[in-house]
């Protein structure tokens, strides 16, 4: 029997990618999407690349009813990889209830319906928000959380707390992937990032801007303590990212943990500004993006990047693919998705 995974928010960006792996690696999967921010065509994409057209459920994880249903009728479930969450920085920091709401709903309903199901392994999505401005960099997983600067980087701490006191109480065991800044696309250019109305990321927003969806990209601040004076990140290439997650079943499943609940950093290593990603995008796709500095935007940190150092050693772990296949992919992604003879929707 090959050990069955639910993912919930699975045919969103990070969801179909992992998704797509797990397929890869041999496990079946169910998926549960509410298509509050994805489309469901990316379903019939993952066929096409993978050969199996995974089951679906059209299903809010907030809706116990109707969430219970799916774990009645799909048995022997093995584990759980929880995405589905609202994930935009500057919107949690507009709309904190919102965020609070449905993140830490949605988790508490999972966790009631595996604890029901006798599902006793998870792998959930969290961020590095829950670091806030860290004192040390690059930034390692006993790094103390700080206030966090979004609603959204609050329900990820949150998050992770409930996990850790489940676990410790009962039968669950827990693995939270703090995850940077994923970008690029599937190397099929059949999956990529897909947002709904005005993408929030900073990778679509440049491809839109180059494709000429969007007039011009608002840079937010220039006046940092960092090389060019713009915000740093740690991007990662959003397969490497999926792999991430199948290594992350592999280590509950093989009863691999030292802990009930485990937390590995998910990133490159590497700070990167937001000019030098317009920089590279243009660069390595030969095109231009229009864009312009604006002051700061109250929820962004200044600079952070990862120490995945222990991801490494306990998840067998490690990045492969470039800055350039990021930027190259997405630009390829975003062409792709304005040809429809070559793309479906």
């Amino acid at each position: 029997m090959r050990n069955k995974i639910l993912v919930t928010g699975g045919l969103g960006f990070i969801g179909s990618h992992t998704v797509v792996e797990l397929i890869t690696a041999g496990y079946e999967v169910v998926i549960v999407d509410d298509l509050s921010n994805a489309q469901l065509f990316i379903l019939e994409n993952i066929k096409k690349i993978t050969g199996v057209l995974p089951v679906f459920y059209k299903v809010n994880v907030q809706e116990k009813g109707q969430l219970l249903h799916v774990f009645e009728k799909e048995k022997n479930i093995n584990a759980v990889i929880h995405f589905a969450a609202f994930k935009a920085v500057g919107e949690s920091v507009a709309l904190p209830l919102k965020y609070f709401k449905n993140n830490l709903f949605s988790l508490i309903t999972l966790l009631e319906c595996m604890e029901i199901h006798q599902v006793n392994s998870i792998v959930f999505s969290s961020s590095a928000t829950v670091y806030g401005e860290p004192d040390i960099l690059p930034v390692n997983e006993s790094a103390p959380f700080k206030p966090a600067l979004s609603a959204y980087g609050s329900t990820k701490q949150v998050g992770e707390e409930i996990l850790a006191k489940v676990s410790s109480a009962g039968k669950l065991n827990s693995i939270s992937l703090r995850y940077f800044n994923p970008a690029g696309a599937h190397e099929s250019l059949l999956l990529g990032e897909l947002p709904s109305g005005l993408p929030n990321n900073l990778m679509p927003i440049i491809t839109q801007v180059a494709a000429g969806k969007i007039q011009q990209l608002t840079v937010y601040g220039n006046d940092y303590n960092t090389p060019d004076g713009t915000c740093m990140r740690d991007y990662i290439h959003v397969t490497d990212l999926a792999i991430a997650h199948v290594k992350s079943c592999e280590r509950l499943l093989n009863n691999m943990q030292e802990n009930k609940f485990e937390v590995f950093n998910i990133g490159t290593g590497n700070g990167v500004s937001v000019m030098e990603i317009i920089t590279a995008f243009e660069k390595y796709n030969s095109v231009k993006v229009n864009f312009t500095i604006s002051q700061r935007r109250h929820g962004d940190a200044e600079s952070i990047f990862a120490d995945a150092s222990l991801a490494n050693e306990k998840l067998k772990w490690k990045v492969v693919r470039s800055l350039e296949e990021m930027v190259t992919s997405a630009w390829k992604w975003q062409q792709n998705l304005s040809n429809v003879n070559n793309f479906t929707m």
